[in-house]
């Protein structure tokens, strides 16, 4: 199986790729559409603004790729901003529309925080999740590394396999059928995060991304 790791320009790309290079996954990097489209898997990078991103997107006709992905039922992994584009609409400089695959709102945190949040936090799984393969030898309340100002608030509330705490409980994993998203960097998260990253490679393909019964 070769992985398509999607290049709108992320800054997070390289260390991305990276890190799937570490685990031995099979891979292309690319900015083609029709890749995307037929990759057997497909992962989304992301860092700075959803508006950004989503006008690289669509001009480059990758919003399009992706939507026929997820609909296809191809495994799909978005990372931070990479969640975040699959909602309906972001806040982030405006309301815009996103990818509208996620029913739910970007939200900047409230202006009481301290934005972005930079750092390790933890991730609690909630009840219906927390035996999923995505999160396979991974202890609940692990921590990530997140760097962010703004959190998906979804309408689907079971959804949400994953929160975190800062002040308020945001969504930090999100599974919905094939799709699965964080909301921190698992390329930045150690040990943790590289085997978040082969769970994905490993077993989501197989599993479709459905919760383990054990």
């Amino acid at each position: 199986m070769t992985l398509a790791v999607i290049d709108y320009g992320a800054g997070n790309l390289p260390n991305v790729v990276r890190a799937l290079q570490h685990l031995g996954v099979d891979l292309t990097i690319t900015s083609d559409p029709a890749v995307v489209a037929n990759a057997p898997a497909v992962v989304l990078p992301g860092v700075g603004a959803t508006l950004d991103t989503m006008t690289t997107l669509n001009r480059t006709g990758l919003a399009d790729a992706i939507r026929t992905t997820v609909a296809q039922g191809i495994p799909f992994l978005g990372i931070c901003v990479g969640m975040q584009v699959l909602c309906d609409i972001s806040e982030e400089f405006g309301p815009h529309d996103c990818l509208g695959i996620i029913p739910g709102t970007v939200r900047r945190f409230p202006a009481t925080l301290k934005v972005p949040q930079i750092g390790w936090n933890q991730v609690r799984y909630t009840a219906t999740h927390r035996t999923h393969a995505l999160f396979d030898g991974i202890p609940d309340q692990t921590d990530f590394y997140f760097v962010h100002s703004y959190y998906c608030d979804v309408t689907e509330k079971n959804i949400v396999a994953g929160e975190t705490d800062y002040t308020l409980a945001f969504p930090s994993v999100l599974i919905k059928g094939n799709v699965a998203a964080a909301q921190f960097h698992p390329e930045k998260s150690g040990t943790a995060g590289l085997r978040l990253l082969r769970n994905f490679v490993q077993h989501m393909a197989q599993l479709d991304c459905e919760p383990r019964h054990v």
